[in-house]
């Protein structure tokens, strides 16, 4: 596909080293930026799109990311007078829908822009709960608080996800889930016409409806970097849960993991 940006080859990359003075870098989209300046640039583009993420959301994925939310909800198993923590909650969408039924949810997101228009809806919709501004890094929560963590469509912008698995593993209780619902590795038959669509379509929607081709360029890119399923599996196995398993959707271009605090 001639013209289609494609990741940087591993080898490419000078990630900082312990002990040897260079400085630490991260992937924003297909650049290599240091890790302090990450979050900050993510956090700008957030701060520009927030006021039509929910529009955007709907034209990109032709609504299917109600779809995809409603099937994480059903893997989640929340019961009523659960403790749920929504972490990236964003505009609020699963954060509502397990206070509807009945779960104590708490809402949390590094970004201010995106966790008040989260708020704002859920005020909007008559329900008003917590939202704390945090970095699900450093997640402001005893352990064992929580029996089911969330987090959709947000991961994969986290600067060392790693740390931020263990975090959200630390804070459920025994027998608590986390469900993490992501961009993931399409089937190898459509990556041509998602590359096509991803890398000339969504930077055009974006120039068109929210006034920023930028914004929805990083987002293509940073989904080819996000782990693959089997990786993204393996990574919250070694966060500290077991039976690990993970549920494509549309042909892998999202899917949704599940894992189990067992002790």
């Amino acid at each position: 596909m001639g013209g289609v940006p494609r990741a940087p080859r591993e080898g490419r990359r000078q990630p900082g080293l312990a002990g040897t003075g260079a400085v630490a870098e991260a992937d924003f989209g297909y650049q290599r930026v240091p890790e302090a300046v990450k979050a900050r640039r993510v956090g700008e583009v957030f701060d520009r799109v927030a006021a039509r993420y929910d529009l955007m959301n709907d034209l990109m994925s032709a609504g299917l990311h109600r779809a995809w939310k409603a099937f994480a909800m059903s893997v989640a198993r929340v019961r009523a007078g659960e403790r749920v923590l929504d972490v990236a909650s964003g505009s609020g969408d699963l954060a509502r829908a397990f206070a509807a039924g009945g779960a104590s949810v708490w809402m949390s997101d590094i970004n201010g822009s995106m966790l008040s228009r989260g708020r704002d809806r859920l005020l909007d919709a008559g329900r008003d709960l917590p939202a704390v501004q945090c970095d699900a890094e450093n997640l402001p929560f005893p352990g064992s608080s929580f029996d089911c963590v969330s987090v959709a469509f947000g991961l994969r912008n986290m600067t060392h996800k790693e740390r931020a698995l263990a975090e959200m593993a630390r804070v459920l209780r025994p027998g608590g889930r986390l469900v993490v619902l992501e961009f993931s590795r399409v089937a190898p038959a459509l990556e041509k016409p998602y590359d096509l669509y991803s890398f000339r379509v969504l930077p055009w929607l974006g120039e068109k409806v929210a006034g920023d081709a930028a914004a929805y360029r990083y987002l293509a890119e940073s989904i080819r970097l996000h782990p693959d399923q089997e990786t993204l599996r393996r990574m919250i196995e070694a966060a500290g849960l077991e039976n690990v398993e993970y549920f494509n959707l549309a042909a892998g271009v999202a899917a949704v993991h599940r894992g189990i605090k067992l002790r």
